[in-house]
């Protein structure tokens, strides 16, 4: 990764903002969306975005330790803006590095064809059921493996959403658990089947062989433990297990 994608909450926090004009409007608008505080150059501020241009400007900035954004200037940048997808409180970003707000636009528009506008609804609900989905699921293992089999299932967050008061109330299916082998049919995650990819996703540790691709071992979860072997142990822990062997 060139970056690491964050979320920060700006509300009510001061962000500089320099320069004028459509770009700088442009800005002016998604900071407030965030809640920030615009404020001037002279300010106390941990980011600033310098929309002008103002080599200058940027330069004082960062030797203050102010993480700048120059508009259009992705090689004076100390972090990027990503294209967002809004279903709040879900939030998409799409970024290139810089490299083209173009691309970052098209995928923004094609992900969001894809994206229900209930998204945030059913995000909400989760949220306000926690109490009672840690009450049914005390370990933390289960409830995450209830959750996983739900948003497969009856909460498709990309199908018709589901009801989560409903989906508490009736007996729930836990996801697959035990030792599952997994056969891509390339090292190309693009090929991955959607069975694949959720399991890749859910799985609680992936057994696999030293040559296994980083691409494919990229698509599981990131606590997810790697161990390299060449056979799963005969004794397994609680959970989900995946074999991992590339055809």
């Amino acid at each position: 990764m060139h970056s690491l994608p964050i979320f920060v909450a700006l509300k009510g926090r001061p962000v500089i903002l320099i320069g004028s004009g459509p770009a700088a409007d442009t800005k002016r608008r998604l900071l407030e969306r965030a809640g920030a505080t615009i404020v001037g150059e002279d300010a106390t501020a941990a980011l600033a975005i310098v929309a002008d241009g103002d080599e200058a400007a940027a330069a004082r900035l960062q030797a203050r330790g102010v993480l700048v954004n120059v508009t259009d200037r992705p090689e004076l940048c100390d972090f990027t803006l990503p294209a967002i997808v809004d279903r709040d409180p879900v939030l998409i970003a799409i970024g290139t590095g810089g490299a083209s707000a173009g691309l970052a636009k098209a995928l923004r528009q094609r992900i969001e064809s894809l994206l229900p506008t209930t998204l945030g609804t059913l995000a909400t609900a989760l949220h306000a059921a926690r109490p009672r989905i840690r009450a049914r699921w005390p370990a933390a293992d289960d409830r995450r493996h209830a959750i996983d089999a739900a948003l497969a299932g009856p909460l498709d967050p990309l199908g018709d959403t589901g009801d989560v008061d409903t989906w508490l109330q009736a007996p729930v299916a836990i996801a697959e658990t035990g030792l599952v082998h997994l056969r891509p049919r390339s090292a190309d995650p693009d090929d991955l089947t959607l069975r694949e990819a959720r399991l890749l996703g859910r799985a609680d540790r992936i057994y696999h062989r030293s040559d296994a691709p980083a691409a494919i071992l990229d698509r599981a979860r990131a606590d997810a433990e790697r161990i390299i072997c060449v056979t799963p142990p005969a004794t397994l822990p609680v959970g989900l297990s995946i074999d991992l062997e590339i055809l």
